[in-house]
């Protein structure tokens, strides 16, 4: 199992460890705000960090070499904190976890994945601006940012 994330609250600054798979959704120790979740998953613990995730899961099948993937990786941070305690983004490195981008399908990254419940439930292929990632996160999900 992935180590846990040092999160600092987005409300009072407060550090707080978040595990990678955890029954609910984290919330800071000090003031109670849901904490933006981001985990890292690979062949051998993605169904324990993303598929049991009670929360939707937001995946990111990215690769270190792949520039499109690292220009999308900072929005998708900042989705995670818009969308804290609704939300868990998991990022997959594909050249680790060769079994999930077979499992996937993942013929071109970054891949985007939205799963519920362990299905998927929407794919987005390719870098995409923010605004765009934005509105196909809250179509998915049936939700808004506010």
């Amino acid at each position: 199992m992935p180590e846990p994330t040092i999160v600092k609250c987005p409300h009072c600054s407060v550090k707080n460890r978040v595990p990678a798979a955890a029954g609910g959704v984290p919330k800071c120790a000090k003031c109670a705000v849901a904490l933006p979740w981001v985990a890292e998953a690979g062949d051998d613990d993605f169904d324990a960090v993303a598929t049991a995730s009670k929360l939707p899961v937001l995946v990111d099948l990215w690769a270190e070499w792949c520039p499109p993937c690292r220009m999308v990786s900072p929005v998708l941070e900042q989705l995670a904190q818009t969308f804290a305690g609704r939300l868990k983004l998991v990022k997959v490195d594909v050249d680790r976890s060769p079994a999930l981008a077979r499992r996937f399908g993942a013929q071109s990254i970054p891949l985007l994945l939205i799963m519920e419940h362990g299905e998927v439930i929407s794919r987005q292929v390719g870098a995409a601006p923010a605004h765009t990632l934005q509105a196909w996160v809250e179509s998915a999900l049936g939700v808004s940012a506010s």
